[in-house]
């Protein structure tokens, strides 16, 4: 068993000591000259407006970061060319992030107590904290560079949508980490005959457990793979977002194994179990479909797609996108970094300027290899300075080349690879997968020439940002996957793009060939015989006004109007599937104008008193953002006027649309805010947000909303609904008014948001007898919504209203029901179905809780017109 060299200076470290020395430490190296650099002074920045109401409302962070995924949880990357201007090392600042969730909160005066433990297949467990670790250890200052596995995912995204969010191609950065070699502790711990692998996990709770994954223990023993558990970035104590106080730094692999805010080191005979090992970080075959993938557990579990080191990558960040220089210049020097996995060195980078006819060789600049040259007790922020006598690479290096402008000039573009001394080289073309990750082909920047000036077009611009050749080339019809980055060649057809086939659906009868004018149209656009169009075909909707799940008004609502963009939108295949009964002939070719230029119409010389409007979509701006809970957001959007209403009576719901960011087709779908009825001057709404899974694709809307900056309009339509809750027992479905006794309602999830407006009319109104009882079936206490709002009007209704909760996923501390909202519940708490029509039962859930109940209903001899699904 190797020994571990003790700390030459050890000795017990009190709290005080050591946070001066943490604050104090980086002043006082930087007085003192050395032969390498040294990071660039940090910000002293604040926490942003746009974290205030999320549960990262503890970190302060630059605002040049770019998001990626929204405004929570934090994935950002600097804007390419701030990068790459901070130099070979990056400060906490502008160093990318990477968090699959909430950002654990730890106090300075708490860092020293952080306990972590070594167990598992080891001799000599440890649990110990960072004082410890601090005092009884040697320390080891390296530079390193961390690289994101989706770095320039967005260039995937744009051929062919991934799983994943689009990193632009600043998902890297290098910084200087102190701290222990692993090695050291698993030595001291000791491990035990048939251990191969190492567990590392973090204190970040996220929806599939801790975040956790594993290495190879032979890796995590060895010197020159310089694995270490790190406490300090770049002298400073380490920023929240990258870990504090405590994480692993992997040299030479993907950021995914370099575990945050670190709780568990397992020392084990397989690879990880964790949910964020098997189904993150993998790059599955390239035939596999992201709704393939859903079915295929052995697949995701195959260790051979697991991605550990980083494969050669390089980019071109000057010339920067977009930016023109003269062409009177004589020269221009093109600049960009490079990096390789495993230890390996960058030992060759080619530039082009003909699509690969011919190449020249970059000038290479190895500032990493400065640190090896310094004495050998040196030390930098406490930790010696340890590289000199290893061989491996830990981080990223700088090119450049001189090209002459006349060269510039004749070439369509330029673009870089790289080749490590293992002889690996940036393939020319991409490699998709489902995943997103890993992508490294040829760095191509596209020339334009323009008014004596030459701009640069990189391929992509990172998250929801607009811009880059690989867009542009795609929207004009180039196909991305020939070979020739969508270029048309001349005597060969272009291959198809790589997507899946679209299912057709006929909507239209063949025996059908009626024309119908713009007149008809108009003389059909009333709540009698409502017709409406899409896609230049026209259909009665009469005889589906009363059957519409989204009750007569969505029909009355479309009424004389093109809605082909919200219909295709919103409705499944079986309800286009049902289109031909209703098709009745196609628009005359001067209606197909008509609707496509429609008259102007005169502004409103007043202020509207209400928002919505049932035939026009009004937009409103998202304002706010506030999360309840790990994936669910309330979404503030600010009406015209602040003493406009919403317009929405009780119980009806409203149409939203806003623009899917990868392929600008709009995304419409229906919600029912949580905004009082009498609110005015703002719309607020409830809204799970579903992000991609590895068994699941998120939802669109969802997915947008959420990325969506604050101060973006989006359009809003309505009143729909089949449903209206007309106060004092008296509701409305379909039109036809009745009298209720009593309302049961079942819910899941989000599905609360319709229940939870009915339920707060009825018990806000002391007049109102009305009895309310609530089903609420959700996993974890944590996924139960409007928990408060619901217990405070249960308290208002004084015996009229309760609310029964039931988990799948009970924790320890529950004392509420158990399982899900099943037949058995349901009998014990309602019981069955009564005479006369004086028990109306709304259900609002997924489709499996709709099904059950069907059942309940079925078998139970409850009335079809006493049930309503929302």
């Amino acid at each position: 068993m190797p020994q571990v060299t003790p700390r030459r200076d050890s000795g017990y470290l009190d709290k005080t000591d050591y946070l001066d020395s943490l604050f104090s430490l980086r002043d006082l190296e930087e007085k003192t000259p050395r032969s390498y650099p040294l990071p660039p002074r940090s910000k002293k920045n604040e926490v942003l407006q746009e974290d205030l109401r999320t549960p990262d409302n503890h970190v302060e962070r630059d605002p040049r970061l770019i998001r990626l995924t929204g405004v929570h949880p934090f994935n950002v990357e600097a804007p390419l060319s701030d990068l790459y201007d901070e130099g070979f090392l990056t400060t906490k600042d502008l160093h990318y992030v990477r968090n699959h969730g909430a950002v654990p909160r730890v106090e300075d005066n708490d860092m020293l107590d952080w306990e972590f433990a070594v167990e598992g297949l080891v001799e000599r467990p440890i649990k110990m904290t960072l004082r410890d670790l601090i005092s009884d250890y040697e320390q080891v200052t390296y530079p390193i560079t961390l690289v994101c596995a989706g770095n320039r995912r967005k260039e995937q995204n744009v051929v062919r949508k991934s799983k994943g969010f689009s990193w632009g191609a600043a998902g890297v950065s290098t910084a200087l980490w102190t701290g222990v070699s692993l090695g050291d502790l698993l030595a001291r711990a000791g491990p035990k005959r048939g251990a191969k692998y190492v567990f590392f996990e973090g204190a970040d709770k996220l929806p599939n457990g801790y975040y956790g994954t594993s290495v190879k223990l032979g890796w995590a023993m060895d010197p020159e793979r310089g694995i270490m558990v790190s406490y300090k970035m770049n002298g400073e104590p380490l920023h929240p977002d990258h870990g504090k106080p405590l994480r692993i730094v992997i040299p030479g692999q993907i950021g995914g194994r370099s575990v945050k805010w670190l709780k568990r080191i397992v020392v084990t005979s397989a690879p990880s179990d964790n949910w964020y090992h098997i189904y993150d970080n993998r790059v599955l075959p390239t035939m596999v479909s992201p709704e393939a993938s859903a079915n295929l557990p052995d697949t995701w579990k195959d260790e051979r797609y697991a991605i550990y080191d980083l494969s050669t990558n390089s980019a071109i960040c000057y010339p920067a996108h977009n930016e023109s220089v003269p062409v009177d210049l004589a020269v221009y020097k093109l600049k960009g970094y490079a990096y390789s996995g495993g230890g390996r060195r960058v030992g060759r980078l080619e530039v082009t300027l003909d699509q690969g006819k011919t190449w020249s060789l970059a000038n290479i600049t190895y500032q990493e290899d400065q640190y090896r040259i310094n004495k050998d007790d040196e030390t930098l922020y406490g930790g010696r300075v340890d590289i000199s006598g290893r061989d491996a690479s830990f981080c990223w290096c700088f090119w450049d080349l001189d090209i002459p402008m006349p060269q510039l000039q004749e070439a369509g573009d330029v673009m870089i690879r790289g080749m490590d001394d293992s002889m690996n080289v940036q393939p020319k073309d991409m490699y998709w997968s489902v995943l997103g990750m890993m992508n490294n082909p040829w760095y191509r920047v596209v020339i334009h020439k323009e008014d004596g000036m030459l701009r640069f077009e990189h391929p992509t611009q990172p998250a929801l940002l607009p811009g880059g050749w690989m867009e542009r080339v795609k929207k004009e019809g180039g196909d991305l996957t020939n070979g020739f980055w969508g270029d048309k060649i001349s005597g060969q057809d272009n291959a198809a793009p790589i997507e899946e086939p679209a299912q057709e659906i006929c909507m239209v009868r063949a025996d059908v060939n009626r024309e119908i004018s713009a007149q008809e149209l108009r003389d059909h656009d009333g709540e009698e015989h409502p017709w409406f169009v899409v896609n230049g075909q026209v259909y009665d909707g009469t005889a589906f006004l009363e059957g519409h799940p989204g009750g007569a008004a969505s029909i009355i609502g479309a009424a004389g109007q093109d809605v082909t963009e919200e219909f295709m939108s919103i409705h499944s295949d079986n309800a286009k599937a049902m289109m031909p009964t209703y098709h009745i002939g196609h628009l005359s070719p001067s209606a197909l104008r008509a609707l496509s230029n429609p008259s102007p119409t005169a502004s409103p010389t007043a202020p509207r008193p209400v928002f919505l409007q049932p035939k026009a979509w009004s937009p409103a701006a998202l304002t706010a953002k506030h999360s309840v809970s790990h994936d669910t957001r309330i979404f503030t959007f600010t009406l015209d006027h602040p003493s406009q209403s919403v317009g929405l009576p009780v119980g009806q719901h409203l149409m939203m649309r806003l623009r899917d960011p990868a392929t600008d087709e709009a995304v419409i779908r229906a919600y029912t805010p949580i905004s009082q009825p009498s609110d005015a001057g703002a719309l607020r709404i409830l809204i799970k947000i579903y992000e991609d899974r590895a068994d699941a694709k998120g939802g669109r809307m969802t997915m947008a909303l959420d990325a969506l900056p604050l101060g973006r309009a989006v359009d809003f339509k309505g009143p729909v609904g089949r449903f209206v809750y007309l106060g004092r027992g008296r509701c409305a479905v379909n039109g036809r008014e009745r009298t209720v006794r009593r309302f049961v309602m079942v819910c899941a999830g989000s599905g609360v948001t319709p229940i939870f407006q009915v339920m707060r009319a009825v018990a806000e109104d002391a007049g109102d007898a009305t009895e309310c009882v609530v089903l609420d079936g959700n996993r974890e206490e944590g996924d139960i919504l409007l928990r408060g709002e619901m217990d405070a009007l249960v308290e208002t209704a004084g015996g009229r209203c309760r609310v029964v909760h039931t988990l799948t996923r009970p924790g320890e501390g529950w004392a509420g029901k158990r399982g899900r909202v099943d037949r058995e519940l349901f009998e014990r708490e309602v019981g069955g179905a009564r005479e006369g029509g004086e028990t109306m039962v709304m259900v609002c859930g997924p489709g499996a809780m709709e099904e059950t109940m069907k059942g309940i209903f079925k078998d139970g001899g409850w009335r079809e017109e006493d049930v309503l699904f929302f």
